[in-house]
């Protein structure tokens, strides 16, 4: 298969997947003005989840017998949960302690 083809291949699929899955929701939920209640449940339950998900899988290989290789992970954890309480935005908590723990990594405990 040449390069150019199969670029095409990929895109049509892409935008066949990408289509599908906005259409999705309407095909099953119809346009009502709610969402049924597992759907509403599921949307307040699962950010939650994930966060926490996120967090755990994170501090799972923190190594406690030197604070140079603790303080990082806590720190950024402690990032994380404390932006999330405040701001209420996920992109926003595990974006900022994402770039806290690179920067602690690389400039503060090398």
């Amino acid at each position: 298969m040449s390069p150019i083809l199969f670029a095409i291949l990929t895109v049509a699929v892409t935008a066949a997947c990408t289509f599908a899955t906005r259409l999705v929701p309407f095909v099953l939920f119809g346009t009502r003005d709610k969402p049924p209640a597992i759907v509403r449940y599921l949307g307040e339950v699962l950010p939650p989840a994930v966060m926490a998900i996120l967090i755990i899988y994170c501090l799972k290989d923190v190594d406690f017998s030197s604070a140079n290789s603790i303080l990082p992970q806590v720190i950024s954890a402690a990032v994380v949960v404390l932006l999330h309480l405040w701001k209420r935005n996920n992109l926003l908590s595990i974006g900022a302690g994402t770039v806290c723990y690179m920067l602690l990594v690389q400039f503060v405990f090398i």
